[in-house]
């Protein structure tokens, strides 16, 4: 299984100052040093704001993938060489259909034998006579 796009732009991210809110409210911004697929982050140079509202600083941090809440990422990512590859592969000049359409016409045409037409449907009458 592949990773989806929101992954991608989060490893696209590493390098850059993000901003990071925990479950239970904490919010780290700092260089996002290292982002796994599963979302832990290792983040590094980071002001810490508490939920209540007292700041700190913290040299390198950890965060559990399933305890962030949500992550503002640097607008400059808007930009991103994936977003362009992704607009490509969507907009086909001529308004035929998808792979995955075409594959499921195909499939459909093979299944029922040069176009002859199909026999039963959802199952129907399992009794039906065939000829």
């Amino acid at each position: 299984m592949s990773i989806g796009v929101p992954i991608k732009i989060l490893h696209e991210a590493e390098g850059h100052v993000v901003t990071l809110e925990t479950m239970t409210g904490e919010v780290y911004r700092g260089k996002l040093v290292e982002a796994e697929d599963n979302m832990n982050c290792q983040m590094s140079n980071i002001t810490v704001t508490a939920r209540d509202g007292r700041v700190s600083q913290l040299e390198q941090v950890f965060i559990r993938g399933s305890k962030i809440r949500f992550l503002i990422l640097p607008d400059m990512l808007k930009n991103a060489p994936m977003f362009k590859k992704m607009t490509q592969k969507g907009s086909g000049g001529s308004g035929a259909a998808g792979r995955g359409k075409s594959a499921i016409l195909r499939a459909q045409a093979a299944a029922r034998g040069r176009g002859a037409p199909t026999r039963g449907g959802r199952g129907g009458n399992v009794f039906q006579r065939r000829r």
